[in-house]
């Protein structure tokens, strides 16, 4: 039989054809999923959440493994914000975990202040306290305020029934309701100075 060129390239083409069928056809461990290798999302639940440090409302969503907050990032089906987020919004995740440089893990923050200190008139240094004793002398502080700046009239003699020693800075992360029972305590101990951070 006398093999010409053309039945040469024919033969060739199909030989190599036939090759790579085969090769394609069969299970291949390069491209095989690792099966001994751990998810890295495994047992990880999300959830939507709000950021709380403006009035924008701007969605977010967190990443929890194991009771510890993973991930956050924002939510691209929130009416708001559509997945952006701020400067601040996107370092929430900082307040209580970082990423170490070395190791790149997860690990608690260890400047997140976790319980109440108070720095004494005179003194440098802050020292702990209870949260008992916090609310004790921050309400005999407020006490003693109000008492020795208590106006019930102006120099007119109208009756005024107010303090302008002291002032209330509310936070945007709180409802309606806490709202209007932080006005209601705030008017009831005669404050005229109170705004919320949600118009900072």
């Amino acid at each position: 039989m006398e093999l010409t060129r053309r039945g040469f390239l024919a033969a060739g083409g199909a030989a190599l054809a036939g090759s790579m069928a085969f090769e394609l056809s069969n299970q291949s461990s390069a491209f095989a999923f690792d099966a001994d290798q751990e998810w890295k999302l495994v047992n990880t639940d999300e959830y939507t959440n709000i950021c709380c440090y403006c009035s924008g409302g701007c969605g977010s969503i967190i990443s929890v493994q194991d009771g510890e907050l993973i991930n956050l990032e924002g939510d691209v089906d929130h009416p708001i914000s559509a997945g952006g987020l701020c400067s601040k919004g996107a370092t929430m995740f900082q307040l209580r975990s970082v990423v170490t440089e070395d190791t790149r893990k997860v690990i608690p923050n260890p400047n997140r202040r976790t319980k109440p200190m108070v720095r004494r008139p005179g003194k440098a240094d802050w020292e702990n306290i209870s949260w008992d004793d916090l609310i004790s002398e921050v309400a005999r502080h407020v006490k003693d305020t109000r008492d020795a700046t208590f106006e019930e009239t102006d120099k007119d003699g109208v009756v005024v029934n107010r303090t302008l020693a002291m002032a209330s800075l509310g936070g945007s992360q709180q409802n309606n309701e806490e709202d209007y029972l932080i006005v209601k305590a705030m008017r009831s101990l005669g404050l005229v100075a109170i705004d919320n951070q949600a118009r900072v």
